[in-house]
């Protein structure tokens, strides 16, 4: 195939600007506008943006039918660990696809789906003892706010169920209505919320005005968030947060105090404190959970994404013990927590989680992927400096770059220009988002950021 050699060229030269679409790229693009629906896609401008079409992956770029290659800069969404075509991970799914493909996890069980249990759990914040499948991000999410909702219900002691959630501002953690009823962020909610819960919003600790320092704006969002649980907090089962980075919202970063300074108010309270790791968990941030960097054990934890290293939709809801126990009793009692979904817990998303989580111990993948984030930050030094660059926001490999706004779409822009020089990255509105492998070598790294540099200042002059 064609581009094969391509990306050694230097970062402000386009690669593929000049590449003619061949008859196959073309008609698979027709057929995709006539009849597929796309997410988070404005349909009415695509058909101009020139659709690429994926044909193919390894390592840690990947190919459109054109032949042209593509280091992919935001792993596939936040989700490549390794990288593309992984030989142990594809191994592992062809071992498990030759023994079991699928059984039912209700009232059933099998042995991937036991050993990834404990393998996970071995990884987590100490005190979380119980896994709950799900199958992606928002699924995850779901079941989390309604496991925080069944548990204050059925407490010990009785008492009335806490009918409200406690969450914050341009937040995101998913897109089913549960998941929406806890974010924060008007352009993705704002159509929703006649349908949504009742919750409690306070504001955002990433968002701080001029020469505010982090922990100075968490400590004001704390006494907010503080105000409102002595007013209503006998009405709030849960609170929902985003560990030290806001994804979706931009990217925004906040102090490690936050999220120390909501589980003491969930103790003081008597609140569930729900722990949203979908984006931030598996290496993100430079430890394996962003909880890690506070000392801090959430009562109910989601992951996904990155846990079967980009490869298959799986998901899970961690938990305390004392969450658990909350659901027990005999059947007569109706405590059972009854939720699921049919693949819940498919042995082959459970044995490629397994073999991703068996590499990142061997290849001490999150200690690379800290050097990773460190590495980045030197790297975009000279992009910081910039006067077209607003700010840039990075705990570990998750950074934003706010560009300065020159029109409309600009840091879709942006992600344009990077994409002719062999480069994918996607915008969050003007904030151009870099979230590339963990395993990224230093080469690949220069690339990113040096073809998001070159883009940059093509377009923010």
């Amino acid at each position: 195939m064609s581009g094969g050699s391509r990306g050694r060229i230097g970062p402000g030269r386009p690669l593929v600007s000049d590449a003619v679409r061949s008859d196959r790229t073309t008609e698979l693009v027709a057929r995709d506008l006539r009849h597929v629906w796309h997410p988070f896609t404005a349909h009415s401008a695509w058909p101009d943006d020139e659709p690429l079409v994926v044909d193919r992956a390894a390592g840690m770029h990947f190919w459109d039918t054109d032949g042209n290659r593509y280091l992919d800069g935001v792993s596939s969404l936040w989700l490549t660990v390794h990288g593309h075509g992984v030989p142990e991970i594809d191994e592992a799914v062809r071992a498990q696809l030759g023994r079991l493909d699928h059984a039912t996890f209700l009232g059933l069980t099998h042995e991937p789906g036991i050993e990834l249990a404990e393998r996970l759990l071995a990884t987590a914040p100490a005190g979380l003892t119980r896994v709950f499948y799900a199958g992606d991000g928002s699924s995850a999410v779901e079941a989390a706010i309604k496991m925080a909702f069944q548990a204050s219900a059925q407490r010990p002691g009785g008492g009335p169920a806490r009918p409200y959630y406690l969450h914050v501002a341009e937040g995101y953690h998913g897109d089913t209505l549960g998941a929406v009823s806890v974010g924060g962020i008007e352009l993705f909610h704002a159509t929703y919320r006649p349908l949504l819960l009742e919750t409690r919003m306070v504001s955002s600790p990433g968002v701080r005005t001029a020469g505010q320092t982090p922990a100075a704006r968490a400590a004001e969002v704390l006494s907010e968030m503080r105000a409102l649980l002595e007013a209503e907090g006998e009405q709030v089962c849960a609170v929902v947060i985003e560990p030290l980075v806001q994804a979706a919202g931009g990217m925004l970063t906040h102090d490690r105090s936050f999220v120390s300074g909501v589980r003491q108010l969930c103790d003081e309270f008597g609140a569930l404190m729900v722990v949203d790791e979908v984006a931030t968990g598996l290496g993100r941030t430079g430890r394996m959970w962003a909880v890690d960097h506070c000392g801090v054990t959430p009562d109910l934890m989601t992951c996904g994404k990155g846990l079967t290293g980009g490869y298959l939709p799986l998901s899970a809801v961690l938990a305390r013990e004392e969450v658990y126990d909350a659901f027990l009793g005999a059947p007569s009692e109706a405590r059972t927590f009854f939720h699921g979904h049919s693949y819940t817990a498919n042995p082959l998303c459970c044995a490629a989680a397994l073999a991703n989580l068996a590499l990142m111990e061997q290849r001490c993948t999150v200690a690379h992927a800290a050097r990773v984030g460190d590495r980045l930050g030197e790297l975009l030094q000279s992009v910081e400096e910039y006067d077209g660059v607003r700010e840039i926001r990075r705990i570990g490999t998750m950074t934003g770059i706010e560009v300065a706004s020159v029109g409309d779409r600009t840091g879709f822009a942006v992600c344009q220009a990077a994409r002719r020089r062999g480069v994918w990255v996607r915008p969050l509105g003007d904030v151009v988002v870099l979230m590339p492998p963990l395993a990224i070598g230093d080469e690949d790294l220069q690339t990113l950021c040096g073809v998001v540099e070159a883009s940059i200042r093509e377009v923010v002059q």
